[in-house]
């Protein structure tokens, strides 16, 4: 898995960048607001998502790990595809998107390009409860969106145990205490099974 590409930007475009490490020349597809942020940068270390298909490895570029997570979040949404992911965090900023989605402002999000009513409220009802309100911001819940979580859920996984109830009790575990580390999450976990 590839957490991070840097290197000189070599082509940039509203959609794509090709960032050259090594020699080798990456293309990562990303969003208009990394366009915008890596306009006029001579190098960038952009954070990756890749997707392996039967037919493509695609990977996606992302500026921050806020932009990371939830396009993470949002392509775990049935219907939501990695290109209209993308196509949300292109039309709404990710601390805009955030507020959308705890709010329950489903209107906003019908006015992406390819969503319609019936999505925008699949998405709204499948990641409220990921993202909580602090104050006047919003952060995401750490349980779900972690890659400490995530990586302790495939390791449960490669054990043996079924996917639901390893979820089930991990996300137990890391909302009790969502500092916890890999090692100590399975170790816990495992006396939970």
């Amino acid at each position: 898995m590839i957490e991070y590409i840097k290197g000189e930007i070599t082509e940039l475009t509203p959609t794509y960048t090709v960032i050259e490490c090594g020699g080798v020349g990456y293309l990562l597809n990303i969003s208009l607001p990394a366009f915008t942020r890596l306009e006029g940068a001579k190098n960038a270390k952009l954070l990756v998502h890749e997707a392996i298909r039967e037919d493509a490895h695609v990977l996606y570029g992302f500026i921050d790990e806020q932009e990371r997570t939830l396009f993470r979040l949002l392509i775990g949404v049935s219907g939501v595809g990695a290109n209209t992911a993308r196509m949300i965090l292109s039309s709404i900023a990710a601390p805009e998107l955030e507020i959308v989605i705890a709010s329950g402002d489903h209107a906003k999000l019908k006015n992406v390009k390819g969503i319609g009513i019936k999505t925008a409220q699949r998405i709204i009802v499948d990641l409220k409860d990921k993202i909580k309100p602090i104050g006047d911001a919003f952060i995401i819940q750490p349980t779900i969106a972690s890659d400490v979580f995530d990586e302790a859920l495939a390791a449960m996984i490669m054990l043996g145990f079924a996917r639901p109830q390893s979820q089930k009790v991990l996300k137990k575990l890391f909302d009790s205490d969502p500092t916890l580390k890999v090692e100590t999450a399975i170790k816990k976990a495992l006396t939970m099974m």
